[in-house]
């Protein structure tokens, strides 16, 4: 019996008892793991794909350890020009052996369940916060209208309405300068 399951953003063919890296996990050594997104599962023959995941169907796998993987050396160079870099690079992984292939009946992970709530409790606190600092910048702009648009303006246009409005230095001042200049005057 095998399956094909996707564990940290990867797929991976397991079968029992099997010992696998995976990209760093978040469980503790010793701790067990179940991943429920399993795509293919085989069972002496008999074949069963999801689309794309298999409802009630997980695996069960065991955090042997964490560590780091083979360095990587990434080496970049432009033949005569004399520019070469070197770099390095170990990954994080982590070692699981898979405990068991549940074939349907299986539970949804709780962890991302507990994960949900928080995210949906945030979101409905923060536009009640943000609500009333929206408005009150609504009501500033609406204090002091100004018909023209200075943000939209080229800077030839900026340095026309500084020499109109009587501004000085207008020359050496870049866009934003100018802008700025503008709505306060």
């Amino acid at each position: 019996m095998y399956a094909i399951v996707e564990m940290a953003g990867q797929q991976f063919k397991v079968a029992k008892d099997q010992k696998v890296f995976v990209h760093r996990l978040e469980a503790k050594e010793g701790q067990k793991v179940t991943f429920d997104k399993v795509l293919l599962l085989d069972d002496e023959g008999k074949i069963t794909v999801g689309a794309p995941a298999i409802e009630g169907a997980a695996v069960e796998v065991k955090v042997l350890q964490h560590l780091k993987g083979d360095k990587v050396i990434v080496f970049k160079k432009k033949r005569r020009k004399g520019y070469q870099k070197k770099n390095g690079h170990r990954q994080y992984l982590t070692e699981i052996q898979v405990a068991s292939i549940v074939a349907s009946g299986a539970k949804k992970a709780a962890p991302a369940a507990k994960a949900e709530p928080k995210a949906a409790e945030a979101p409905a606190e923060a536009p009640k916060a943000t609500a009333p600092a929206k408005a009150k910048k609504a009501e500033a702009p609406k204090e002091k209208v100004s018909a023209v648009d200075y943000d939209a303006m080229t800077v030839s246009d900026l340095k026309a309405a500084a020499k109109d409005k009587g501004l000085s230095g207008y020359s050496s001042m870049k866009k934003a300068e100018l802008v700025e200049a503008l709505k306060n005057a």
